[in-house]
């Protein structure tokens, strides 16, 4: 441990990469895991996922093996989306959760089958140069050797531990000598190197039915999951069509449901009728028809959006331009609103995104919902199993009710941006809810106002959840506060370096390369050559 006083009083600022390829993610290790892929003749897949793999192993405090992923791939001038999030176990039925009034945080009950490594493979297979197993050698060199817990992830994994060290297997798995790591302290994890090798070796297939799964489905059977076989096995890795907004000129793509990428679209949908050149950029104005949008969109997305296979509307009829008219026009510019869900005409995460000399581009997600997950750690593995399932309601009739192999509506949505049919940016803003709101305020700040990618992710932002209560920046200037609050918004000012607003990386596709930028926010660097 180094004796350094591990806090940083003073402001500090990033500047963007200009490179012919580029990875941009929260943590450097897993950038640089990337950048090696590209130096070995990979393309942006390949990166993408190497960091990807990397960063369950060096940022374990938001991902892990045992979690989801989403990714959208601009690849030979198409865009192709791929959902891998997984779905409840087969004994998940409205009855086995009976007597309780909603679903619980942590532990056994919280776990769908993860998707995360099917998705990994499904985009190495497609579209990948380099062999699937060469991917996973930064991750495993960094699990064995060990590297330097950074001083932001070792605050995020001490304040974890009063909520996870109870759960199966993770106390042993992440508290060595009861404890978190300290900053600067060298963290080797020789187990999970086994499993990363394990899934190399057999594309995937030991996760889902082999050795890996046979583990799993025994510790949940001797610590009270309701996980099987059958569960793991039949997880299939599902290719999709994005849906799309346009705005400005650009057009925003999203994974369509079970994501919330839907009320992304919705709200920049509904922003797109404001004159917000007019209102002038980070004026209240400017935020406060962002925030009662981003109110609408989400009052949308909590009652209508789960498993597609259960929604009672298309999908589709929320970008309606009819309906789109008729959200925005509920919209007061002088006063705050607490807005019901419409209904249109029948008819803990990472992110990171990549992108190569070529002209391939990927962003990517993926996550365990809330930091570690579950806390569920298989004993051996080093597999920290998600806990996605507190995604599903307990509602009866409710779309999103929780249910036998059915997907929960899911937080984690990577975003891509065209113009005119071309690439324009690949990016994404982590962080649960503050996922579709960043993605809208990153899109407003591009295409109404030009900001580069860099100062797009810097700008002060507001965070609006379900309740009344507007949660915003300490950098927002306090008369944009002050007037926020007279038009009756309760807006809470959260306290410097706040980790609830999410963290931003963007790779957008310039004349002669590309411009990246990671998140001040985090520990993360955009990095290329």
């Amino acid at each position: 441990m180094l004796p350094f006083d591990w806090t940083f009083p003073y402001p500090s600022q990033k500047m963007p990469l200009l490179a012919a390829n580029a990875v941009s993610t929260s943590q450097p290790l897993a950038a640089q895991a990337g950048l090696r892929m590209l130096y070995e003749g990979g393309n942006a897949i390949d990166s993408a996922i190497a960091t990807a793999i990397a960063l369950t192993v060096v940022e374990p405090v938001m991902n892990g093996i045992g979690g989801d992923m989403f990714a959208l791939v601009w690849h030979e001038g198409q865009l192709y989306g791929l959902n891998s999030s997984g779905r409840a176990p087969a004994r998940w039925t409205p009855e086995y959760f009976a007597g309780r009034e909603r679903m619980p945080s942590v532990g056994w009950d919280t776990v769908t089958v993860p998707g995360q490594v099917a998705g990994w493979k499904a985009l190495s297979a497609r579209f990948g140069k380099l062999p699937f197993a060469r991917l996973f050698a930064p991750a495993i060199e960094y699990a064995e050797q060990g590297f330097q817990v950074s001083p932001q992830i070792a605050r995020q994994w001490a304040a974890q531990v009063p909520v996870l060290a109870e759960q199966p297997g993770f106390a042993k798995a992440f508290l060595r000598d009861g404890k978190a790591p300290q900053a600067g302290e060298r963290w080797r994890f020789p187990e999970q190197a086994a499993t990363l090798q394990k899934i190399a070796e057999s594309d995937g297939e030991s996760f889902y039915k082999g050795d890996l799964a046979a583990r799993i489905v025994a510790f949940a059977e001797e610590t009270g999951g309701a996980m099987r076989a059958d569960d793991l096995a039949q997880h299939t890795p599902n290719w999709v069509t994005p849906l799309s907004q346009n705005f400005r000129g650009y057009t925003l793509h999203e994974i369509p449901p079970n994501g919330q990428g839907l009320a992304a679209l919705i709200g920049l949908g509904i922003l797109d009728r404001f004159d917000l050149e007019g209102m002038g950029r980070d004026s209240a104005a400017f935020y406060h028809v962002g925030i009662e949008a981003m109110k609408l969109a989400f009052a949308d997305l909590h009652r209508h959006v789960s498993d597609p296979a259960t929604m009672q509307c298309d999908p589709k009829s929320f970008l309606d331009p009819s309906y789109l008219a008729e959200r925005a026009a509920l919209i007061d510019l002088q006063r705050a609103s607490t807005p019901e869900a419409g209904m249109p005409k029948t008819g803990g995460t990472v992110y990171l995104a990549s992108a190569d000399a070529g002209g391939s581009m990927v962003s990517f997600i993926q996550s365990n919902y809330r930091g570690f997950g579950s806390g569920v750690v298989v004993p051996g593995t080093g597999i920290a199993l998600h806990n996605r399932g507190e995604g599903f309601n307990l509602k009866p009739g409710h779309a999103n009710c929780v249910g036998p192999r059915k997907q929960p509506m899911h937080t984690i949505i990577p975003g891509f941006v065209t113009r005119n049919g071309a690439p324009v940016m690949a990016f994404g803003v982590m962080g649960g809810s503050m996922q579709a709101q960043g993605h809208v305020q990153m899109m407003a700040r591009l295409a109404a106002f030009g900001q580069n990618p860099q100062a797009m992710s810097d700008a002060p932002r507001f965070r609006v959840e379900n309740g009344p209560v507007v949660n915003v920046e300490s950098h927002l200037p306090q008369d944009v506060v002050a007037s926020l609050r007279a038009m009756g918004h309760r807006v809470e000012v959260a306290p410097a370096q706040s980790l609830e607003f999410g963290s931003a990386q963007l790779i957008y596709k310039a004349e002669h390369g590309y411009v990246a930028a990671s998140d001040s926010r985090r520990d993360g660097q955009a990095v290329g050559f």
